[in-house]
């Protein structure tokens, strides 16, 4: 899979820096007026830094933008171009962005999605995107074209990156799976959903667990098939093969956004999914060669050596 740098990424590093230069803060305090009023000033700052970008295109339709160099803002900032006018694009939804990276030390574009026809899904979700792309995308719709900005923090004397982006298309995720019914094999965990919010609750079998991976239809979408590569919108909850549970996006209250690759999820999530319908729901039991293997998790809730089983409701993929 290409790897590409995301708004995503953009955003975490800045997020990151923010965190640091607050640690010393206790968990629970307040602002204080002054650092309230210091922060306005620094994203009116950067808001009024972003007006001075200029948008133009090239012969082949790729954003070109014009400012004053070194360009260095403190912050983030987004600045809408025009609005487009395809589908109206939601919070939630997962919105495909076509974009150019520019440094803001000398006007260089470092990278660029709009050659290649492969523009980057991106959840349109709350804690996985920063909050200004967030207000600015939702409501417009697909066509429109924006800038962002950030802090690049590689540089000494730290200058900024600048963004051109265009949204490519939008897909909206389903609230849960949608398929047929699959008859379940005989001697897996039995699957029982809520019958208000299809949360999954599972009953375990008391035999050893299996050794291979088991892939199992609870109900099968007729949506379009996800590929390994796909960035895909799920709900899952996970147990230890004991019936513990460990892990559960209905108990964080939204669905989750991951890459179906190899190095972003555990080998099971990625053998077991790949090849499924959006629309489907999936019970997986992964052994602890493909999951977690023989060391315990890093928040030690998986200990090593356990097998585990997850129910996945694939929302979206793109």
């Amino acid at each position: 899979m290409k790897t590409k740098l995301s708004l995503t990424i953009a955003a975490a590093a800045v997020a990151a820096l923010v965190l640091a230069g607050c640690s010393s803060a206790e968990p629970d305090a307040s602002p204080s007026p002054s650092a309230s009023d210091s922060s306005a000033a620094l994203q009116a700052e950067a808001d009024a830094a972003l007006e001075t970008v200029v948008w133009d295109e090239d012969a082949d339709g790729v954003p070109a933008l014009t400012f004053d160099q070194p360009f260095s803002i403190g912050t983030t900032a987004a600045r809408m171009i025009h609005d487009g006018d395809g589908d109206i694009i939601k919070a939630g939804d997962i919105v495909s962005l076509d974009y150019t990276v520019t440094s803001g030390a000398d006007g260089s574009i470092t990278y660029s999605t709009y050659a290649d026809g492969n523009p980057e899904p991106v959840p349109l979700t709350e804690g996985q995107i920063d909050p200004l792309l967030l207000e600015i995308l939702d409501g417009a719709h697909v066509g429109a074209d924006f800038l962002y900005a950030a802090v690049d923090p590689s540089t000494d004397p730290a200058s900024s990156v600048i963004m051109a982006v265009t949204v490519a298309g939008t897909v909206t995720p389903l609230d849960r799976a949608t398929g047929t019914a699959v008859t379940p094999e005989e001697g897996l965990p039995v699957v029982t959903l809520d019958a208000t919010t299809g949360e999954p609750s599972v009953e375990i079998p008391e035999p050893d667990p299996p050794k291979d991976l088991v892939v199992q239809l609870v109900f099968k979408g007729d949506g379009e098939k996800v590929e390994e590569g796909d960035t895909i919108t799920v709900h899952y909850s996970g147990w230890l093969w004991d019936g513990t549970s460990f892990d559960s996006s209905w108990e964080k209250g939204a669905p989750a956004t991951f890459t179906l690759a190899d190095g972003q999820l555990i080998d099971g999530w990625v053998k077991g999914l790949a090849g499924q319908t959006v629309g489907s729901q999936v019970l997986l039991v992964v052994p602890p060669d493909l999951g977690y293997g023989d060391d315990d998790s890093s928040d030690g809730r998986i200990p090593g050596g356990s097998t585990l089983v997850f129910v996945v409701d694939i929302l979206a993929a793109s």
